[in-house]
């Protein structure tokens, strides 16, 4: 719904200048002085776009599109007029989109092309500010919105998982090193997580992770838990029953700090920490729990642009968020400041 009404705005600009066209806001229909008709339609319903023969469709960020859309509702109104489609998308995966890439690519279907144009093909956009977004982009995010290029992988968000692990050489704590810690709070279907980094040596040392507990037996545990690691700054998620949670704490004297995950904050979190598991700036534990986590953790691509992020139906991601906190915490720490 987004992508069309950006679309539709677009399209009432550029056809000011044409006199004698008719706007429709109630259809997004521009009706022409010689009779052809240009119409804007969101695929978020899509047998609401059966109708009369089209000569020319223009399916728009189509990778993330219904696979049926194509087959079975636009290509049958192109029959009668033998009219074209352009399919214009960032890639997402080997999906249908790929496969109709495909056919371009191949010399013996003459009635199909495929190009393929990266960011930097835009000779309006500025090479360093492409350089600055590769160096701050996790590989997957750069290869895809900025290289043009298909993923195997599609959907997954943590790459360099295994290669992160870091044994771990000591537990006690280290009285000259910082420590930072996220929290994720759960009660009885999820779960709450703990996670511990050592700031100073960029590795997690510690994570804790269950439900069925109250919140003050939650405080309490969280609170040992601080008594033992000390640490400079502890982020907690606020949303929901994390609000009280962290007024009661704050109260007890510990540091910590409110998060509050929304569509906007949670892409930058998520990527600030799959951008340092795929580079090796953070080590991780060699948690299974952890590690199952960031494995299945995926993200959908939203049809206004961004990504949505999250564990799949039935699965759990809290020691994956509690992480992310930590990390940011570690990303967005001042100068030292001893617990007490």
């Amino acid at each position: 719904m987004l992508m069309a009404s950006q679309v539709w705005r677009d399209l009432k600009t550029s056809v000011k200048p044409l006199k004698g066209a008719a706007i429709n806001e109630n259809e997004r229909r521009i009706d022409l002085p010689r009779g052809g008709m240009i119409a804007v339609r969101s695929t978020h319903q899509p047998d609401h776009l059966r109708g009369e023969g089209l000569n020319l469709a223009v399916l728009d960020e189509a990778a993330f599109i219904e696979p049926r859309v194509w087959p079975e509702i636009i290509r049958p109104m192109l029959v009668t007029t033998r009219g074209r489609a352009f399919f214009l998308s960032t890639p997402f995966g080997r999906n249908w989109f790929y496969d109709l890439f495909r056919i371009g690519m191949d010399p013996e279907e003459p009635e199909w092309a495929s190009f393929r144009f990266k960011t930097g093909d835009n000779r309006l956009i500025d090479p360093a500010e492409l350089e600055s977004i590769r160096r701050q982009t996790s590989q997957q995010v750069w290869e895809t919105e900025y290289l043009a290029h298909f993923s195997d992988d599609r959907g997954a968000v943590f790459r360099g998982i295994s290669a992160a692990v870091r044994p771990q050489s000591y537990e006690a704590r280290h009285p000259e090193h910082r420590y930072v810690i996220g929290v994720d709070w759960g009660r009885n279907l999820d779960y709450t997580a703990i996670a511990v980094i050592d700031a100073s040596d960029r590795r997690m040392v510690a994570l804790d992770r269950f439900n069925q507990v109250g919140w003050s037996l939650q405080r309490g545990r969280l609170a040992n838990i601080a008594d033992y690691w000390r640490p400079q700054v502890i982020w907690a998620e606020a949303n929901s029953v994390g609000e009280p949670n962290i007024e009661a704490l704050l109260a007890e004297g510990l540091p910590v700090r409110s998060f509050h995950t929304t569509a906007r904050s949670k892409s930058p979190l998520i990527e600030s920490l799959a951008l340092a598991i795929e580079r090796s700036a953070l080590g991780l534990l060699d948690d299974p729990i952890l590690l199952g986590e960031l494995a299945s953790f995926a993200q959908e691509r939203l049809p206004g642009g961004g990504y949505r992020y999250g564990a799949p139906a039935g699965y759990h991601d809290d020691t994956v968020i509690a992480t992310a906190l930590a990390w940011h915490g570690v990303a967005h720490s001042g100068p030292y400041i001893d617990f007490v």
